[in-house]
């Protein structure tokens, strides 16, 4: 019965041992696997690739794309994919199948085509391809990120799309497996022996009675001995088979819990700044591209497509006065080389509003660029250029995304950006303004006492007319964006507004060469009204602070003039 038992033991070990090996061997899981689209998934102009695929398996996902013609694969953020996807049918590829053959996929009807997505500004990269695209999913930055898969908005986005994820290879049954069957064998084999011995023991029948009770009484002590062993080796193996079910569930339940994060997904993906530095230097070049081609050609129509609001405005003024008088000064050149500093919102809302300080070649001081994203499907357009005024420090401000504030939000601040405004056009229409004391003046701030005297000179030179000057904000032109220090810097747009009327009938008014290009002529007997667009920041103090707020830059330039 030992025996037979014995070689239970070694076979049973045996087949375990081997089942072991083979979960290392011949029956190991592959390293990866592959899941394909359905082929009768609807078709839709735009596919969408969520982000928790990149993630699900761990390592770097990689996609295969075949489709007719060309097409293109941009990588953004969730929240500015969806954006952008907005109302127009799509697909979204969310997950793989049990099975992990097959990507599941969600139809979402809507507009039957769209803009074409390439050249957007909210894609970090873009990979355009024509016929095939095998595509690495690497994050270009921390945080989640999407991918958007078109041809041109209009045609159907290519459906042939397969995905290689990382596969989980660990085999934790393997070693467990390999030591029971050692231990199984081990067993079987000390019951041979066992059974060996005994059968020894009993064929010898010669000796007195005393010897044979001796020889009984060692080969019982024997034979528990070996019992023992055999015993042991074989609850050990048991053990080991107990230890090794309940493993994976013991790991499972004693690994620690991740670190708590110290903002969920969604509000990380909140805080996160609207653009990378690679992105905003790619726009920024685009805009100095587009300027400079404006610029040389005195042609505000080549503007169009990255300018807007009052740059677009004054500038379209400047090519018309400079045209008829060569020696009106040009607007100071948009550089993107030597960017000083940027400011980049991590207001995820729309518009959208981003600053560059720069001083390329032409400029003369450093120059406050503010750039705005209308919507998003619309690119960042530049709104206005502001120089530095002479001896200003630009405050500090996070380089990884900061608030903005709404014009009329006092949270935390000195003045709101409404009222910091209002306050300097005050300061510039009236000399005894009750924000003198309130506003830094002199050298460092020479653009208001330059507009107080230029303001003084007129009326005191201008015998034949009278004259008055006024200030008023553009509400809608305010953006502020919140400090390091926990202050504020606060831009916008003034008009302001030169108005003149002759003291008698039959006095003539006269105007420079630069307003006569706009008004049509040089004299006036009726009167007449200049306008211009006057470009500000100011750093607003925070609350509790003994500090007056700072002109940081200003500039203004003549958009308007006519006769009465």
């Amino acid at each position: 019965m030992r025996f037979k038992t014995a070689v239970a033991l070694v076979l049973l070990g045996l087949l375990t041992l081997l089942a072991g090996i083979g979960q290392k061997t011949i029956w190991a899981p592959s390293e990866t696997f592959t899941a394909s689209a359905p082929a009768d998934a609807a078709e839709a102009p735009l596919t969408v690739i969520d982000q928790n695929l990149r993630t699900a398996q761990g390592g770097t996902v990689k996609i295969k794309i075949e489709g007719d013609g060309n097409f293109m694969l941009a990588a953004g953020r969730p929240d500015d994919v969806d954006a952008w996807v907005g109302p127009t049918a799509h697909n979204t590829i969310t997950g793989v199948s049990e099975d992990n053959k097959s990507l599941q996929v969600e139809h979402a009807d809507g507009d039957a085509t769209a803009p074409n997505p390439s050249g957007s500004d909210l894609w970090v990269s873009t990979e355009n391809a024509s016929g095939e695209l095998e595509y690495s999913w690497t994050p270009p930055a921390d945080g989640e990120w999407s991918l958007l898969l078109a041809s041109d908005g209009t045609k159907p986005a290519p459906s042939s799309i397969s995905m290689t994820f990382p596969n989980d290879t660990s085999t934790p049954w393997a070693i467990p497996l390999m030591v029971i069957g050692g231990l199984l064998i081990l067993a079987g084999i000390a019951l041979v022996v066992l059974s060996a011995r005994k059968r020894d023991g009993e064929g010898n029948g010669t000796g007195s009675l005393f010897a044979r009770r001796a020889r009984a009484k060692a080969e019982a002590r024997s034979a528990s001995r070996l019992g023992m062993v055999s015993g042991g080796m074989v609850t050990a193996a048991v053990t080991a088979l107990v230890v090794a079910g309940t493993g994976v569930a013991a790991n499972a339940a004693t690994t620690p819990a991740p670190a708590p994060e110290s903002a969920s997904p969604e509000a990380a993906q909140a805080a996160a700044p609207v653009l990378l530095d690679a992105q905003f230097r790619r726009i920024l070049e685009q805009v100095s591209s587009t300027a400079d081609a404006g610029d040389a050609a005195k042609d505000a129509a080549k503007l169009a497509e990255r300018v807007a609001g009052t740059e677009l405005e004054v500038r379209t003024q400047n090519y018309k006065i400079r045209s008829q008088v060569g020696t009106y000064e040009a607007r100071m050149p948009v550089r993107s080389t030597k960017l000083l500093t940027t400011v980049v919102t991590s207001d995820r809302s729309w518009p959208r509003s981003v600053l560059a300080v720069t001083q390329g070649d032409g400029n003369v001081v450093p120059q406050l660029l503010t750039l705005v994203q209308p919507s998003p499907r619309e690119n960042y357009k530049l709104t206005e250029t502001t120089p530095l005024q002479p001896g200003t420090t630009f405050p500090a401000i996070g380089r990884n995304g900061t608030d903005t504030l709404a014009a009329n939000d006092k949270s935390g601040l000195l003045y709101s950006g409404e009222e910091a405004l209002a306050g300097l056009a005050d300061r510039l229409t009236n000399s005894e303004s009750s924000f003198k004391d309130k506003l830094v003046e002199g050298a460092s701030s020479p653009y208001i006492a330059d507009t107080l005297s230029y303001q003084a000179e007129v009326v005191k030179s201008g015998e034949n007319g009278n004259f008055s000057f006024t200030h008023k904000v553009v509400p809608e032109s305010t953006v502020v964006f919140r400090t390091a220090d926990g202050g504020a810097l606060v831009l916008g747009r003034i008009n302001f507004g030169f108005d003149g009327t002759p003291k008698a009938s039959g006095d003539k008014l006269t105007i420079g060469d630069d307003a006569a290009a706009l008004a049509g002529g040089k004299e006036t007997t009726t009167g007449m009204v200049l306008n211009f667009a006057e470009s500000m920041a100011v750093y607003v103090p925070p609350a509790g602070s003994t500090d007056p707020i700072k002109l940081v830059a200003a500039t203004r330039g003549l958009v308007g003039a006519s006769f009465k």
